[in-house]
């Protein structure tokens, strides 16, 4: 993509949830900041510290990378919790955000900007299926996720047919109305947003060609079969708030913030 003057017309924050990522975390947010600085907008890279496990904070901090502010906290909460928290304290009117470990292809993001302009829609979700994604991912991946396709599409009837790459956009407007009624922390995060996004009006909601390298290891690993039992009772604890409580349409207030939050901006004089 060509660069050309950066536009005053949006600002993009860059979420990015980060968990055990010491040993990579400085050259993939590097990468990234390349692609932004590509983009026709001005930008935040807000990495959120998932819990003190390693050193990844540190490794952020000795790097001085600009434009790029940390949000951590001591205790791991789950990959949905970061991305809330991180959504919240976004300044951007564009809110995006992509997983840390670079199995999506940074050039997404400019893909999904283009598609937001395009069809001037309120969310852009980065999708696997789309005819036009090169993806590389085993077997084993392929069956989960269109078993999960469908589940989700039984369950909601949501026309999006990829709710779970790790890549999204959305209009501030949008996450204002979302964040305060979105409760999943760890494994069907992105689903939710998209099903409350879509329960409160919010109906342009379009897919994005993304590139995906990733390898799902072994399903016998309690990690995985972990993930999938989180998974699949996350996703059924989602319809019943949704369609038994009515409780994405209620009025709700509620904001994060953990216990030893604290938040670091490399573009100015440190800790806030």
């Amino acid at each position: 993509m060509v660069k050309t003057n950066q536009s005053e017309s949006h600002f993009l924050s860059l979420i990015v949830p980060a968990y055990k990522q010491a040993g990579f975390i400085v050259r993939n947010i590097k990468r990234l900041k390349r692609e932004l600085d590509q983009i026709r907008y001005d930008y935040e890279i807000v990495v959120v510290v998932d819990g003190f496990v390693d050193d990844t904070f540190e490794k952020l901090k000795k790097a001085q990378i600009e434009k790029v502010r940390v949000l951590f906290y001591p205790e791991n909460r789950g990959k949905s919790y970061a991305i809330r928290l991180g959504m919240q304290k976004a300044k951007g009117d564009y809110i995006m955000f992509i997983d840390s470990g670079m199995e999506i292809h940074p050039n997404g993001i400019s893909m999904l900007l283009e598609h937001m302009e395009w069809y001037q829609a309120d969310v852009i979700v980065g999708s696997k299926r789309h005819r036009a994604s090169l993806v590389k991912y085993n077997w084993q991946r392929k069956i989960l996720s269109y078993g999960y396709y469908y589940f989700v599409k039984l369950l909601f009837g949501i026309e999006v047919t990829d709710t779970q790459a790790g890549i999204k956009i959305f209009k501030k407007k949008v996450i204002n109305k979302v964040l305060p009624r979105v409760v999943e922390k760890r494994f069907a995060g992105d689903l939710e947003l998209l099903v409350v996004a879509k329960s409160l009006g919010f109906n342009r909601i379009y897919e994005a060609p993304i590139k995906l390298d990733y390898n799902l290891g072994g399903l016998s690993s309690a990690a995985a079969l972990t993930a999938i039992k989180g998974i699949f009772l996350d996703t059924l604890a989602i319809y019943y708030r949704k369609n038994v409580l009515g409780y994405y349409l209620q009025v709700h207030k509620r904001t994060i913030e953990p216990n030893g939050f604290r938040s670091y901006s490399f573009h100015s004089s440190g800790s806030t």
